[in-house]
């Protein structure tokens, strides 16, 4: 079952246009990392997947509900963490995190949902206005968990988080995931979305440039793996290996020998042919990680910087 499907989504703001014909499904229980540089148009996206606005053209349907026309039934089996969370400073944690349970009409705890976020008890009962970044977060996180939603769209949700914080934003996407929930997941510490993440979609200027599982993009669109490989009978010319189709660089140091490959196979056939030479003793592969991915797919920084500036002067449309 999809949760979430997009077909020719499109929105503009004049003659801007942030969100350009995106067409994906996300399915049932998935981890889905939305990727994309800044001012590609992610959280206009998002906006408008949750129906906060109209898409000026194409469909978005999230949990069988129309995002345009049925966005309150929507929302009602649905958890969000904004980018930029804002808690009300004169209520308290535990005020924030009632407020939520009531509105969902569901019959959580409070304290469980805020021992669960990692919010320091002493903090429970304090008003929110003297609330550090990471405090804040953890709470809109636990009113996000309130009423156990089929769908939580987390945006940026390590934002103000030490390690420690993060690695628990971890652990609750993998659960609530494990559990049967469909987590959206948008961030730019990227480690953190190839950790947990089943599928990616990258944006880039508004428009979906790829969506698949990060090693299948991984593949597709990182230039290099690196071979570094321990024979065991030196030396090793690099005529062995140089002339491998996809092998693009070949460095000799006594006994280790570094091979840059163009493609995936090329790995295969430098291993097969350093044993046949040499015989090796030990190796090691380095993949592209999704941080070369994205760099590929989004012509690094520069690309979204330009897309930034391009929307910059409409803040509804910075993403």
């Amino acid at each position: 079952m999809s949760v979430i499907e997009t077909s020719d989504l499109t929105k503009r703001f004049g003659d801007v246009t942030a969100v350009d014909g995106l067409t994906f499904e996300v399915e049932e229980g998935e981890v889905f990392g939305f990727l994309g540089p800044n001012g590609a148009g992610k959280s206009t996206a998002i906006n408008v997947l949750l129906g906060y606005m109209s898409p000026t053209a194409g469909s978005a349907t999230i949990l069988g509900h129309d995002a345009e026309t049925e966005s309150r039934a929507l929302r009602a089996r649905t958890g969000v963490l904004p980018e930029n969370v804002e808690v009300y400073d004169r209520l308290t944690g535990r005020e924030h995190v009632a407020s939520a349970i009531r509105i969902k009409d569901a019959a959580d705890d409070p304290e469980r949902l805020l021992s669960r976020v990692g919010l320091d008890p002493e903090a429970w009962d304090r008003r929110a206005g003297g609330y550090s970044t990471g405090m804040a977060q953890r709470t809109a996180l636990a009113t996000a968990l309130a009423g156990d939603p089929d769908l939580l769209v987390l945006d940026e949700p390590q934002s103000g988080l030490d390690p420690n914080g993060m690695q628990e934003i971890r652990d609750i996407v993998l659960e609530e995931a494990a559990d049967g929930t469909t987590v959206f997941f948008s961030s730019h510490i990227l480690p953190e979305v190839e950790a947990v993440s089943d599928r990616v979609g990258v944006m880039r200027a508004g428009e979906m440039a790829a969506v698949d599982d990060i090693d299948t993009l991984r593949r597709q669109w990182t230039d290099e793996t690196v071979v570094r490989a321990t024979v065991a009978d030196p030396p090793i010319r690099p005529e062995t290996v140089t002339d491998l189709d996809g092998v693009e660089e070949v460095q000799v140091d006594g006994d280790r020998v570094t091979v840059s490959c163009r493609t995936p196979r090329a790995k295969g056939r430098t291993v097969a042919a350093l044993e046949r030479t040499g015989g090796v003793a030990d190796f090691e592969v380095e993949e592209g990680s999704l941080e070369d991915t994205f760099t590929a797919l989004t012509g690094g920084a520069d690309a979204g910087e330009g897309a930034a500036a391009t929307r910059s002067d409409d803040p509804e449309v910075s993403a």
